[in-house]
């Protein structure tokens, strides 16, 4: 026989008996029987909950280890990517540092080309005349000063 028919079977019985026993034996063992009822019924609930809580807490610690795996493992790609990133970064920067050194050769080199050729051309800060270095008026010559052809000498003399 099955679990379920021997409950049943024994609930059948157990009406019965329930049916010819006399009423202040009947309210006592209803008493019984439902204080036992309610007994069975927490620890049934109480089982299953606890059959619950840890599967509950057995589904977490594996949902816990494979984001961990996955965590890593998406750290470890980042790292490497990073790492390309800067590789990639670095080699452009050294074209640009390589480029900026070829440009300022070729500025300078014209820079001295220009120089030497235009050397007496441009002058310098300290080259341009100041208010003091300006004749007066009376430092000016005057049509006594100036030399006419008898004061030349001649190559002779």
């Amino acid at each position: 026989m099955d679990k379920k028919d021997v409950e049943k079977a024994a609930l059948k019985a157990g009406k019965k008996i329930i049916d010819h026993t006399p009423e202040p034996v009947k309210e006592k063992v209803e008493e019984k029987v439902k204080e036992k009822a309610k007994e069975k019924f927490v620890e049934k609930t109480e089982g299953k909950l606890q059959e619950k809580a840890n599967e509950a807490s057995e589904k977490l610690q594996e949902t816990k280890e494979k984001n961990a795996q996955k965590v890593h493992g998406k750290g470890e790609d980042a790292k490497e990517k990073l790492q390309d990133v800067l590789l990639s970064v670095k080699d452009k920067l050294s074209d640009v540092k390589e480029a900026g050194e070829n440009f300022q050769e070729k500025v300078s080199s014209s820079d001295d080309k220009e120089k030497s050729k235009n050397k007496w051309k441009i002058k310098g800060a300290n080259q341009i005349k100041k208010a003091t270095d300006i004749k007066s008026s009376t430092k000016i010559k005057s049509s006594n000063d100036i030399k006419s052809s008898t004061d030349l000498k001649t190559m002779g003399s």
